[in-house]
């Protein structure tokens, strides 16, 4: 009975993390389209009730579940012969750390930074500065990627580590697209009204 409620709490953990992260990127991107401070004050601000609402919860539940999954079901340190489940386990730390640290603090630096500017009531360049930060860009555009990478090991379980080298080859080479387009697509031009 243990391992039906496990995977279950693990797939909760996985559609909490998956729907707040592409809840984040589409808040991102609609606020790069944005013109008017009050509103991208806004979204910036739901970005962060999606981090805190859905991902950390998320990413709680997945280490929480997929720790005891690995010591009960995998044998503990065993699963380190298992490239599918090595491969989930190192990419899921790397995200963990990763979007605890640059993305989820440039985030509410970027709040932080747009509540400012509407106290004072125009773009700050602080606030202009932020916003073309090129590293936090990227490990943004990298979280569904990597997701997508976890999620198809899981699913396929591979046992060679061609598929994990692989597709984390793709999930870099996606962010590091998405990290030239996306910023040019839409530059960085709060306070510039809709013509």
């Amino acid at each position: 009975m243990t391992y039906p409620v496990l995977k279950f709490l693990h797939l909760l953990g996985l559609v909490l993390m998956g729907a707040g992260l592409i809840g984040v990127w589409y808040a991102d991107l609609r606020s790069r389209q944005l013109r008017e401070l009050s509103v991208f004050a806004e979204v910036v601000r739901s970005i962060a009730v999606l981090y805190d609402g859905l991902v950390v919860p998320g990413a709680l539940l997945l280490l929480g579940s997929g720790t005891w999954l690995t010591v009960t079901v995998y044998g503990g340190w065993a699963f380190l012969g298992m490239p599918w489940l090595t491969g989930m386990v190192a990419l899921f730390a790397f995200e963990f750390i990763e979007g605890n640290t640059i993305t989820r603090l440039y985030f509410m630096r970027l709040r932080r930074l747009t509540r400012e500017a509407v106290e004072l009531g125009h773009v700050t360049p602080a606030l202009e500065n932020a916003r073309r930060e090129h590293v936090p860009t990227f490990t943004h555009f990298l979280d569904i990627p990597i997701l997508f990478v976890i999620v198809m090991l899981g699913a396929m379980r591979p046992n060679t580590w061609m598929l994990f080298i692989t597709g984390t080859a793709f999930a870099l080479a996606a962010a590091a697209i998405l990290t030239f387009v996306i910023p040019r697509l839409y530059p960085f031009e709060l306070g510039v009204e809709h013509p």
